[in-house]
């Protein structure tokens, strides 16, 4: 099983890119990367991980405060807007960030190829600009470039980019077509380790382009430290890196793993534990048990602290090499394990070293002038327009002028060497509305880019200052923000009403913004371990989870209500009401989940009440079980059928306190089927790393959590039997694999909304999601300092178009307006 659950869910905390091309088209919205699970405890406070990761936090916080008291007092006379923030991993380059908060500074400074409008849809006239209604409102939206889309007779899909010929970079440089082909050829290299997907899509010449070559990381890693083939590295390289810089960067990554238990209070219950850092991170992460000063890991060796025999740091990483099989490349891979061991070595290690053959170009990416191209696909993969426009990234910063010449195949840098392009991740340049000026005691600080091709921003100066989740509605108040984003729970919005002389979530001191979120909860079984028998798509075990999930659904209503109050509302679906291929209430086949019984009548009348409904539920629960094979006498559970259970656990990471919006779901379920003779334990995690590595290693049976969605429904990345978090559910069904795929396979929307929804109703009827709620994002305003009535932004927000939107059409942070 995989351990490192800890930096996942650290990772997890801020991974929901709020932009449809940002970090480098890092929102593959359909891709591998674009949807991403994480606690639903995170999802509702994602502040929280990252600003209490430090100890100082509120230290640094306090000193900055005095400086943005000074900035906020004098309104309307260029003062800075001053935005609340988590805590930042300094990688803002949109080539590198792959944390939301990195990715909203990326988005204040750099300028995608196309835009998007209200709905996430893109904006292919962007030079002209497009008018579109929402919400009875007309908008007009603009952009940096136009595209034209031809599907061809024979499949291939072609993508004909044309720019604007007025537009320069901050630092005054024009900008052209050739510094589009350089940040396409950067995030296609063969070394690239960032979040964006761009490789996966299907352009002609990508995979020749990109073949016959490995990092010297993994070919010195491969070769192991008794090699004698020096083909593709030297022996002093490879006594280098085993003998000195290896062992350093293992030793910094199992200290940072204690220093995180540390700082987060991480703290085994055993006194003599507790006091050894290698030890305590160990037992924080599952490996090994604790006794009396003992830890007692996996592989069976025993450290007794309380002896004076401690775990060293090769003890540690040796457990963890274990864990991941052997694999220590799998055991250092970024994206399972936040800061990887990679991370911390410099850049020769993150290099391409040729091993073979491979091409000299991407043929697909074709210049056919100073301002314009065509992108040639393979294949039609509907996906693929938001994946495809790439931030537009200035060559001659990022890379190196003296290396472009297109003609002759080299696009600003040595192929597999991104050192250059890497060496810039701190400090990001583009031809945003924003200018990035430093970042310094916790706060980011921004200008105005003068340059910008749409005119400058009224608003001069802004600062984004880390702040505490807690404190972000007090600041707005007390005048320190004028923007925040705090958690839309119940307590929250009846706090900030408290605060507004109307009592309302809009007044005198702060305006508040409710869109929904891009994402949902849910409650999900693994169905390889919930089920009857070896089958797990038989009728029997999906009876058996359609039983468990009957009486989790219906206490949703009441559950989430009380949690969220009008914050968030109960949905049916597992999809975001987000996205245009949501079902609707008013849709003629629309089904409340899970409310029918073994026959497939109603189990609900109107007028019941709510008890009335929970002994409905459970009586259809009942015929459930009989229909998977349990035995039943007098209305109880007592024997259950070969390969299923009496009792299931299901696993929340609430914080050992339940607090989690679903946790009263499963109490309430757990005392009903208790009824019957079945047993739901749950077991209510104070570390959801846990429950990371039990659905990753494949142990887990249910368990409470939210997904983050994208721009495109595409459903390839969660149910398609090849998609990277198919190990979540193991349905592998053949046929939705086809309804995915064909999903993909046009364009018409209409098409593919009528496909999605059967795939959806495939999904329920497996029975291993049960769809919980839809919660909402919450932006609040200084009343008294942003001049909420004449800022275009403030009207008609939404999920994909926020105050952070700052590329698109004079929308954003540029049209706020400060009094």
């Amino acid at each position: 099983m995989k351990k490192l659950g800890k930096f996942l869910a650290l990772g997890l905390a801020g991974t929901m890119v709020v932009s449809a091309v940002g970090c480098g088209g890092n929102a593959n919205n359909g891709g591998e990367a674009s949807t991403t699970t994480e606690s639903a405890d995170t999802a509702e406070s994602t502040a929280d991980a990252s600003t209490e990761e430090s100890s100082d936090s509120d230290a640094t916080a306090a000193e900055s405060t005095e400086e943005g008291e000074t900035a906020t007092e004098s309104t309307g006379s260029g003062a800075p807007l001053v935005i609340g923030e988590s805590e930042f991993s300094e990688k803002f380059s949109p080539f590198f960030c792959n944390s939301v908060y990195d990715n909203n500074v990326s988005q204040m400074t750099s300028l995608p190829l196309l835009t998007v409008d209200r709905l996430g849809e893109m904006i292919l006239n962007g030079i002209d600009g497009e008018t579109k209604e929402y919400n009875g409102n007309s908008y007009e939206y603009k952009g940096p470039a136009n595209c034209v889309i031809t599907e061809n007779e024979d499949g291939t899909v072609d993508y004909a980019f044309e720019l604007r010929d007025d537009i320069t970079f901050s630092d005054g440089e024009p900008l052209t077509i050739d510094d589009v082909i350089f940040s396409m050829y950067v995030v296609a290299d063969p070394s690239y380790d960032g979040s964006a997907t761009f490789s996966a899509l299907p352009i002609t010449g990508m995979e020749d382009y990109r073949k016959g070559s490995d990092t010297l990381f993994n070919l010195l890693v491969k070769a192991g430290e008794d090699n004698t083939d020096f083909t593709y590295f030297t022996e002093d390289q490879q006594k280098k890196f085993w003998e000195t810089d290896f062992p350093a960067a293992k030793e910094q990554f199992i200290n940072d793993i204690a220093d995180y238990c540390t700082a987060n209070g991480a703290v085994s219950d055993d006194e003599d534990i507790a006091k050894d850092p290698i030890a305590n991170a160990m037992a924080n992460w599952g490996y090994g048990t604790v006794e009396g000063g003992v830890l007692t890991a996996p592989s069976g060796a025993t450290f007794d602290v309380k002896g004076g025999t401690a775990p060293t740091v090769d003890d540690f990483w040796n457990e963890i090499v274990a864990a991941y099989d052997g694999d220590v490349m799998a055991a250092t891979d970024k994206e399972k394990a936040g800061d990887g061991i990679l991370d911390m070595l410099s850049d020769e290690y993150k290099n391409a070293i040729e091993t073979g053959d491979s091409a000299p170009s991407i043929t697909g990416i074709e210049k056919t002038g100073d301002y314009s191209m065509v992108v040639h696909m393979d294949k039609l993969d509907a996906t693929a327009i938001y994946s495809l426009p790439v931030e537009i990234c200035p060559l001659h910063y990022y890379g190196d002028k003296a290396l472009y010449d297109y003609d002759n195949n080299s696009f600003g840098f040595t192929k597999g060497d991104l050192s250059a392009v890497r060496s810039k991740t701190t400090q990001p340049l583009g031809a945003g509305p924003y200018v990035f000026n430093k970042y310094e005691n916790k706060i980011v600080y921004f200008t105005a880019n003068e340059n910008y091709y749409l005119g400058a921003p009224k608003i001069k100066e802004v600062q984004m200052k880390v702040t505490q989740q807690s404190d972000a509605e007090p600041a707005i108040v007390q005048g320190t923000l004028d923007v925040a984003e705090p958690s839309a729970n119940k307590s929250t919005l009846e706090q900030i009403a408290g605060d507004n002389s109307n009592g309302e979530l809009t007044g005198d001191k702060i305006s508040t913004s409710l869109v929904d979120n891009n994402g949902y909860g849910y409650i999900g079984m693994n169905s390889q371990n919930v089920k009857v028998g070896s089958d797990a798509g038989s009728e029997e075990s999906k009876a058996l989870r359609k039983a468990i999930a009957t009486v989790l659904a219906v206490h949703r209503d009441v559950v989430v209500d009380s949690y969220y109050g009008d914050a968030a509302n109960v949905i049916n679906y597992p999809i975001s009401n987000t996205s245009w291929a949501a079902p609707q209430a008013s849709d003629p086949d629309y089904k409340v989940a899970f409310s029918t019984d073994v026959d497939g009548n109603p189990i609900y009348t109107d007028g019941m009440s709510e008890d009335e409904k929970y002994d409905a539920a459970l009586q259809a629960a009942l015929g459930f079980f009989e229909k998977a094979g349990y035995t039943v006498s007098d209305g109880k559970l007592t024997a259950a059928p070969e390969g299923a259970k009496l009792s299931y656990e299901a696993m929340i990471p609430a914080d050992g306190k339940g607090d989690h919006p679903s946790f009263g779901i499963l109490t309430a379920a757990k005392e009903d089927l208790a009824k019957i003779g079945f047993d739901l334990i749950i077991n209510d995690l104070s570390d959801s790393s846990v429950l990371w590595s039990a659905t990753e290693g494949g142990t887990a049976e249910i368990w409470c959590a939210a997904w983050g969605g994208s721009m495109d429904p595409d459903m390839y990345q969660i149910y398609h039997s090849e998609g990277g978090s198919a190990y979540m559910y193991k349905i592998n069904q053949p046929e939705l694999d086809e309804l995915v795929v064909e999903g993909r396979s046009t364009t018409d929307q209409a098409v593919r909304k009528a496909i999605y929804k059967e795939a959806l109703d495939y999904v329920v009827d497996y029975a291993v999601e049960i769809p919980i709620y839809q919660r909402q994002n919450c932006s609040i305003y200084s009343s008294e300092r942003v001049d909420v009535e004449n800022s275009d932004m403030l009207h008609d927000e939404t999920t994909y178009y926020n105050f952070f939107a700052t590329t698109s059409a004079h929308n954003g942070i540029e049209r706020l307006m400060t009094k």
